[in-house]
């Protein structure tokens, strides 16, 4: 598609944006009427693909969806249990929490159904639940520029294996503030389990 482009020598035009530049914009974007938590699923989506592409992982879908999100495969030559590993991935969000939690843990509450779940032990594949922390307004999710994309605001991982329930209908679990889940989180994990161990 082609696009028209002012043309060399002519001042640009500006009075689509009220004489300012874009960026310098203060009316709000009228954004879509998709429910707020299918958007923040949406946005944790991109975040997970954003960090599996850093760490050279490949991610498949389970269809239907069993209660596990993401499935994340790593493939590298010093795996010893497999030339290729796969871990689960369950993704949550929530904007409850703010960023930059105090403390070594922060809690996040799950249904019981979905702990038992993601507890099982022993298990062929391993699984880690990944929570992130979103800013409660959508106009606060991202920050573009010309040197990046700032995608606020923080995703934390945990394993859950073993983890007792403890609640009647929901549990409370501790995430630790010390796994940020980045790519070389990823590597770390599909490292410790490419050598036969846990996440």
């Amino acid at each position: 598609m082609a696009l028209a482009q002012p043309n060399p020598g002519s001042p640009a035009r500006t009075e689509d944006h009220g004489g300012k530049p874009p960026q310098q914009r203060n009316t709000p974007p009228m954004r879509g009427t998709l429910a707020t938590t299918a958007c923040m699923e949406t946005l944790q989506v991109g975040y997970l693909h954003a960090v599996a592409a850093a760490a050279g992982c490949s991610l498949s879908q389970p269809f239907p969806d069993n209660g596990i999100d993401w499935h994340v495969s790593h493939g590298a030559p010093g795996h010893t249990v497999d030339d290729e590993v796969t871990i689960k991935v369950q993704l949550k969000c929530t904007y409850q929490i703010a960023p930059n939690p105090p403390g070594a843990t922060f809690s996040f509450t799950l249904d019981n159904a979905h702990l038992v779940k993601l507890a099982r032990t022993p298990v062929s594949v391993h699984k880690i639940l990944v929570v992130m922390l979103v800013p409660r307004s959508q106009d606060d999710w991202l920050r573009a520029g010309h040197d990046g994309l700032d995608l606020r605001y923080c995703c934390y991982w945990t394993n859950l294996a073993g983890h007792p329930v403890t609640g009647r209908h929901r549990t409370t679990v501790r995430i630790p503030t010390s796994r940020i889940f980045d790519d070389r989180a990823l590597c770390e994990i599909m490292a410790r389990v490419g050598a036969g161990g846990r996440p």
